[in-house]
């Protein structure tokens, strides 16, 4: 039987285009949003899937999720070996990195998957299968514990505009929208970093289509509040989302340029 470690990695190579920053705000969102639950694991472990062509995502992992929990470790994971060699050199304690795809070549199962900018180059119908193989790889749910976490998304070139979808190991669960406010014209513009698993279905009919015709409109009538500042406009324009969306979260998150809304809300048709 061939081993975890020495099967062929699933998966293709993607672009490995990346830059410092750029997962600023998906790590803000994983430490806010995940951090009470990484403290309470005895041995949280964390994998960057799909760093790209330089480490830069991982370190910043690591040093993030590690301002909230001490005792996290991170481990790269890319398909292409010379990816995997070119970051050795930035191993240290608590981070390391390894061959390997969608399988996730750990020997226990991880607290925290992000594959960030990953899908993208796949198409809609391969999702649901990565989806449900990285979930089934992450830290089951107990009686005290919902279980790992999957954070698959897509973002700008600089983190300015970014889209997730968060997943537990029962599937998809909420969808956060996050952006830098000061960039922002109109909260449709973040349409063009939608995940895979909805970009195509922004479109008359579907939910997500819906969902941003509607914050736009919030948007605007909320115009008088750009005089004290694009976020207080932001925060007018979800909290009159809150009428018709399940929006999840709360003002604190808000503040950051950020709205969740639960999976079924947004969930494509058919």
């Amino acid at each position: 039987m061939t081993s975890r470690a020495s099967a062929r990695p699933v998966g293709t190579v993607t672009r490995g285009t990346t830059n410092p920053n750029r997962l600023r705000r998906m790590d803000r969102w994983i430490v806010a949003a995940y951090g009470d639950r990484l403290r309470r694991a005895a041995d949280p472990v964390a994998v960057d899937l799909g760093y790209g062509a330089a480490p830069w995502t991982a370190v910043e992992l690591l040093q993030r999720l590690r301002s909230a929990v001490p005792h996290a470790r991170v481990v790269g994971v890319e398909i292409d070996p010379a990816r995997v060699a070119a970051a050795r050199p930035y191993e240290r304690e608590g981070l390391a990195f390894r061959h390997g795809g969608f399988e996730i070549p750990l020997p226990q199962r991880p607290h925290l998957v992000r594959a960030a900018n990953v899908l993208r180059q796949y198409d809609e119908g391969e999702v649901a299968a990565v989806w449900q193989r990285l979930c089934s790889r992450l830290a089951p749910a107990t009686a005290d514990s919902p279980g790992g976490l999957l954070v698959e998304g897509t973002c700008d070139e600089i983190g300015r505009r970014h889209v997730w979808v968060a997943l537990g190991p029962e599937g998809p669960r909420t969808v956060t929208f996050a952006t830098r406010l000061g960039s922002l014209e109109r909260p449709s513009d973040l349409a063009e970093r939608l995940p895979k698993a909805l970009i195509h279905r922004n479109v008359p009919g579907e939910p997500v289509h819906a969902f941003l015709r509607d914050f736009d409109r919030a948007w605007a009538a909320a115009a008088p509040y750009a005089s004290y500042g694009a976020r207080q406009r932001w925060i007018r324009a979800v909290r009159d989302l809150t009428a018709d969306w399940p929006v999840t979260d709360g003002p604190v998150r808000w503040r950051q340029g950020e709205v969740t809304v639960t999976w079924e809300a947004l969930a494509p048709r058919g």
